[in-house]
């Protein structure tokens, strides 16, 4: 979005006295749930070549199922001391369609964008056109922080640890087979290793983060029509699974699965695949009731 539409991200909510932000017309736009900050650190700290062992772009394996990179720009902020900082092209890892490519680059987006505070990365407010002479925010200089407090937030997200997964039933350990044989595993791949790391925690680790980190057509259904960095309006980044237990406790106690929160059950959330998940999606659909309950036990705890 242009700056004087407006900025990246739909303010439906104002301070007394400012106007609400409309949105202008024929602007993209895509309604999305933030994902889960948890695990980041690991997710930054597997190789590049890892993910890319991933790749299928041209489906070669005839399996429809062709993962692709988001290669993105960094913006000129993140320094090239930090993982997918610099010049040239970087793997995109982060947010919905693996647009953002750096830990700084989401944790200086979200002071900015989800909670406006600017900081030394981002030091200017979003564009707010509907506003017109009526002064915008708070009064409070900008940047209103140093760069050091975000460094200290992107440090404190890096190590925050995935959950544990929940108790192993007999109808958990069945699920799991299920969830390998409908070939829910292509993208949602169950583990990743780790690069060398100068944080041990993260060092050499094995990350059961049930993705690929890749973009995959998710079809009509699922689309958005709004492309992000190389990825289309119908491609997603494939959502890590880990700590799916937990969505409900973690959103006020019910659960919404998808990007965008349209599923509240995981049954919904799988029925809603299409694309490269459509075989997937037919397969599971034609199980039995026990082996369907079987699987959402599986997913359940995770």
């Amino acid at each position: 979005m242009l700056s004087d539409q407006g900025g990246p991200q739909h303010q439906d909510k104002s301070i007394p006295g400012v106007p609400l932000e409309e949105v202008p017309a024929g602007v993209d736009k895509s309604f999305r749930l933030p994902p889960p900050v948890f695990g980041t650190g690991l997710i930054e700290a597997i190789p590049v070549e890892t993910i890319l062992a991933g790749e299928d772009p041209e489906d070669r394996d005839g399996d429809g199922i062709s993962g692709r990179a988001n290669w993105v720009t960094a913006p000129d902020f993140v320094p090239e001391s930090h993982v997918g900082g610099g010049p040239g092209l970087h793997l995109g890892r982060f947010s919905r369609k693996a647009q953002v490519s750096s830990l700084v680059q989401q944790v200086s987006a979200a002071y900015q964008q989800d909670i406006g505070i600017t900081s030394d990365f981002l030091p200017e407010e979003n564009p707010h056109p509907q506003a017109g002479s009526v002064a915008l925010g708070d009064q409070v200089p900008d940047p209103e922080i140093p760069a050091a407090t975000v460094l200290q937030t992107v440090m404190y997200v890096r190590l925050l640890s995935p959950s544990d997964q929940g108790e192993r039933t007999g109808s958990v350990a069945q699920g799991e087979v299920v969830f390998a044989q409908l070939q829910c595993a292509s993208c949602h791949v169950p583990a990743m290793k780790t690069g060398l790391h100068w944080i041990p925690q993260l060092s050499q680790q094995e990350a059961r983060l049930y993705s690929d980190l890749l973009l995959h057509d998710m079809g009509p259904g699922l689309a958005d029509d709004r492309p992000d960095g190389d990825a289309t309006g119908s491609e997603w980044r494939t959502a890590p699974l880990w700590g799916t237990r937990l969505v409900a406790e973690s959103l006020g106690g019910k659960a919404f699965f998808l990007h965008d929160g349209r599923a509240t059950t995981l049954d919904q959330a799988i029925r809603a695949h299409g694309g490269e998940a459509q075989a997937s999606r037919d397969a599971y659909v034609g199980l039995g009731s026990a082996e369907q309950q079987a699987l959402l036990a599986f997913l359940g705890s995770l």
